[in-house]
C-alpha cells in the first residue's frame, strides 16, 4: 500500500477494513487526523467562550471603577481617584490581552475548519500551531487554566503535524514559528486595541470632565 493510500485511511478511515484491523484498532484505536482536528477545534471553541465570559466581567469591573474615579474627582479626592484610575489601567491591560487572544483563536478556528473540510493540510497547519503557542504563552500568567487546556490543543496539533510530515515527506522543522502566525497575532492585537477604545472606559489624565462609561453589552464583543 502506498504512503498516499495509508494517509487516506488515517485521514478518514473506511468501513471496509479487514476484521483483524478492526480488532487491532479496538485494542489501540488510532485517532484519524480529521478526528484530531475536530477535537482541537472543539477545545479551542470552549476556551474562547471562557475568555469571552471573563472579558465581559472585566468590562463590568472597569465600568464600576470608572464611576469611582469620577466620584472621587467630584469630591476632590485626588488620591482615591488616582488609585481607582490605576486599577482601571490594570484591568484594561489584562482585557486587551484576553481580547487579542479571542480574535487570534477565532482566526485559527476558521483555519482548522478549512483544514478539516477541505483537506488543505500542510500549508495550513503551520500558522495554527504557531498561534496556539503564542496565545498560550500570553495567557499563562492571566488565565492559567485556559493556557493549560490550550497546551492540550498544542499536543493534538503537534502529533497531527508530525504525522502529516511523515506521510508527505515535507520537513516540519520550522512549522511552529511562521510569518503568517506572527501576522495573525499582530492583526489580533490591532483589532483588540481598536475594540478596547470602543468597549472600555479610557481615563484622560487629569481631566475632571470624564465621559460616561460605555454600556456592557455581550453582543458588542465581536
Amino acid at each position: 500500500m502506498s504512503a498516499i493510500d495509508k494517509f487516506g485511511k488515517r485521514w478518514s478511515p473506511q468501513d471496509s477494513e479487514g476484521i483483524w484491523s478492526k480488532i487491532k484498532d479496538r485494542i489501540v484505536p488510532p485517532p484519524p487526523v480529521r478526528y484530531r482536528i475536530t477535537m482541537a477545534l472543539f477545545k479551542i471553541r470552549i476556551e474562547k467562550n471562557k475568555l469571552e465570559y471573563t472579558l465581559n466581567k472585566l468590562q463590568e469591573r472597569a465600568n464600576g471603577l470608572f464611576e469611582k474615579v469620577v466620584d472621587a474627582q467630584v469630591k476632590k479626592d485626588s488620591e482615591r481617584a488616582a488609585m481607582y484610575a490605576n486599577e482601571v489601567a490594570e484591568v484594561r491591560k489584562v482585557a486587551k490581552t484576553i481580547m487579542s487572544s479571542i480574535f487570534a483563536l477565532e482566526r485559527i478556528g476558521l483555519r482548522l475548519e478549512t483544514v478539516r473540510d477541505v483537506g488543505d493540510l500542510v500549508s495550513a497547519m503551520g500558522p495554527v500551531v504557531g498561534v496556539v503557542k503564542e496565545v498560550r504563552n500570553n495567557l499563562m500568567g492571566i488565565m492559567p487554566e485556559v493556557a493549560f487546556e490550550l497546551g492540550e490543543v498544542d499536543e493534538i496539533l503537534q502529533s497531527t503535524v508530525t504525522e502529516l510530515g511523515e506521510f508527505t515527506g515535507i520537513q516540519m522543522n520550522n512549522i511552529y514559528v511562521t510569518d503568517e502566525a506572527k501576522k495573525v497575532m499582530e492583526e489580533a492585537a490591532t483589532i483588540a486595541e481598536q475594540r478596547m477604545k470602543e468597549q472600555f472606559p479610557e481615563l484622560p489624565g487629569g481631566s475632571m470632565n470624564l465621559p460616561a462609561p460605555p454600556s456592557v453589552n455581550a453582543s458588542d464583543k465581536h
